[in-house]
């Protein structure tokens, strides 16, 4: 006998049942009534059990109050044929089913309907094909590897493989898995042409058959914007960055969807692609809701670096006559005074902005006070995965040492970032990547040329098996920070183009920018190289076999600051924490011995950023 599924059936979960059991069902839960008309007991493997008291019809009749034995009879054969279909999505099409009734006069209802399921052996999968039609078929002769490709990740996908149980909940998701995936590359008004689960219950085997059309491939074409009041469409078409005549791929729009979302000029965004026109100039569809264009944002916050903060952001996305960006900042802590203001650009063809920033502030964390000014004018480029910035800085500083120090420089400089997380801001796999390099001299009676370089790298590696998820995988995570200014040994720089570290995100175990160079007198100074290195092992905790939003950690951190590379000492700590995921972004809270300082300490830090 061959049977042929084509179209939907009643979807539901099934597995494999390895053991039998008996259970009744009086009421939706399993409780008496008092007034049913009849109970009912299914007696199958525990998988298949609940999922016939979960959609049997005859379920729907317990509470009538006027049924009679002949109607029951009539509701017990319609009992078994809805079983046997039941079973049938659950991959059991030869499972026999019996549909009995005994008269219970004490019982909480008249009758006790008994369903009896052997269900004999699961069709199980024999063999399966994805067929394709369309422009798929016919890629042009510079895009066939790719297309090739994509048809080979789509049948690597399906999800139903010989051997497995054949279940129509399964034949249903797999259909829908793999027109997702069609549709979201190049064809995206690709459909399902024929579908075909031929099953023969007697060798208990299924042959799976999917036709895919994917209809033309798509490319952009131009971009038509709604909702605009203040803005040209040229800034919403610069910040989506998608050339006319690129090809069409769902991750493509939604990425250009999120670059104007993430730019702040508008409170929503949504894009689409209009299938009705020419699909090798397909019109892209951009709604959006303009942001308030003034904006004050008040903060308060706390670490164990600097104590409590106070803060405020004001934000103007247009100022007047120029259509640029102005932000100002104030920032109040224990440690740091900060007051800055910026100015940037809407971005050009390519996304670059122009940018041009001051920012005065006073700053202790270890050594004597420092009052700074910093200048800065120049060029960036921020996208998802990397952030450049080109940009001329002057810096003046004012040590307040005995004697004080006053110092300036001007200098060139280059940042380039790269970030490849899978989750921001609960990364659990990837690596992010930081250079800086810049070229200046020091301002004032005496001037010297110097070169400043700083690097950063992070990253956190998976140690669980094939089998576990992302989220409940132990892993490590690694930092390194390693900078050099190199100039003439009586050179006289801002403390600001030097290097001190320590604190919550950097050595724990020791106080904010706490290490440096010991000078004479005891006190501590910006040094000209650093390192740092960190290793943590995270482990998420999982209770009663499910993830929570917390995890434990070991760690081990070290760092040096000196004038010369030969006189580089790290120093370590060590310690434990606790990792929880709030709202805001990862919230650690970490108890560190300084092992050069032989203290316990506190850290606290809210956020993840690279």
């Amino acid at each position: 006998m061959l049977l042929l599924l084509a179209g939907p059936v009643l979807a539901a979960s099934g597995e494999e049942a390895t053991d039998g059991e008996t259970s009744s069902a009086s009421g939706a839960s399993g409780r008496k009534e008092s007034l049913a008309a009849f109970t009912l007991e299914v007696s199958a493997p525990e998988a298949l059990r609940q999922h016939l008291l979960q959609h049997l019809d005859i379920l729907q009749y317990r509470s009538l109050q006027d049924l009679d034995r002949d109607e029951l009879e009539r509701l017990m054969q319609a009992a078994q044929t809805n079983a046997q279909e039941l079973l049938a999505t659950e991959g059991y099409f030869s499972a026999q089913v019996q549909v009995s009734a005994r008269d219970t006069p004490e019982g909480p209802a008249p009758w006790a309907v008994e369903v009896q399921v052997d269900a004999g052996e699961p069709v199980r999968i024999s063999r399966f094909a994805i067929r394709y039609s369309g422009a798929i078929t016919q890629p042009a002769r510079d895009q066939a590897a790719q297309v090739q490709a994509e048809q080979k990740a789509i049948d690597a996908a399906w999800a139903l493989r010989p051997g497995q149980i054949f279940t129509q909940a399964a034949w249903d998701s797999a259909k829908t898995e793999a027109l997702r995936r069609l549709t979201a590359t190049r064809y995206p008004t690709g459909h399902i042409t024929a579908s075909q689960a031929a099953i023969r219950p007697e060798t208990h085997e299924a042959e799976l058959t999917l036709e895919l059309d994917s209809g033309p491939d798509y490319r952009f074409g131009p971009i038509q914007v709604e909702g605009l009041q203040h803005y040209p469409p040229e800034l919403v078409r610069r910040l989506a960055q998608i050339p006319p005549g690129s090809l069409y791929t769902q991750a493509r729009l939604l990425e250009a969807q999120q670059r104007v979302a993430d730019s702040g000029y508008f409170d929503s965004v949504f894009m689409s692609i209009d299938t009705q026109g020419d699909p090798q100039a397909a019109v892209i569809r951009v709604q959006v809701r303009e942001a308030k264009r003034k904006k004050l944002v008040l903060g308060l916050g706390a670490s164990t670096d600097s104590g409590a903060r106070l803060s405020s952001e004001y934000t103007d996305l247009q100022l007047p006559g120029l259509d640029w960006r102005e932000t100002s900042k104030l920032s109040l802590d224990r440690e740091t005074k900060t007051l800055g203001t910026e100015l940037s650009s809407q971005p050009d063809d390519g996304n670059w902005r122009w940018v041009t920033s001051g920012q005065a502030q006073r700053q202790l964390g270890g050594t004597a006070p420092v009052n700074s000014v910093t200048l800065r004018a120049g060029r960036t480029k921020t996208d998802e995965q990397y952030d450049r910035n080109a940009y001329l800085q002057y810096d003046h500083a004012i040590t307040q040492s005995s004697p004080p120090e006053n110092a300036s420089s001007l200098s060139a400089n280059y940042a380039w970032t790269q970030r490849n997380f899978d989750n921001i801001p609960f990364p659990t796999r990837g690596y992010g990547l930081a250079v800086e390099l810049g070229a200046g001299l020091t301002l004032g009676s005496q001037r010297d040329p110097y070169l400043r370089t700083r690097a950063r790298a992070q990253g956190f590696v998976p140690l669980g098996g094939a089998g576990q998820t992302g989220a409940a995988t132990p892993r490590i995570g690694w930092r390194a920070e390693a900078g050099a200014v190199m100039a003439r040994s009586d050179a006289v720089l801002p403390s600001t183009q030097l290097f001190l570290t320590g604190g919550d995100t950097t050595v724990r175990g020791y106080g904010y920018r706490d290490i440096g160079v010991v000078q004479a007198d005891g006190s501590l100074a910006a040094g000209r190289y650093l390192a740092v290195t960190s290793l943590e092992w995270q482990k998420p905790i999982v209770r009663n076999g499910h993830t929570t939003d917390w995890e434990g950690t070991v760690f081990m951190d070290s760092g040096a600051v000196a004038d010369q590379i030969g006189a580089l000492r790290a120093k370590v700590g060590v310690g434990v924490g606790a990792r929880w995921r709030s709202p805001v972004g990862p919230l650690e809270m970490d108890l560190a011995w300084g092992v050069a300082t032989r203290r316990l300490r506190l850290h606290l830090n809210v956020g993840f950023s690279f």
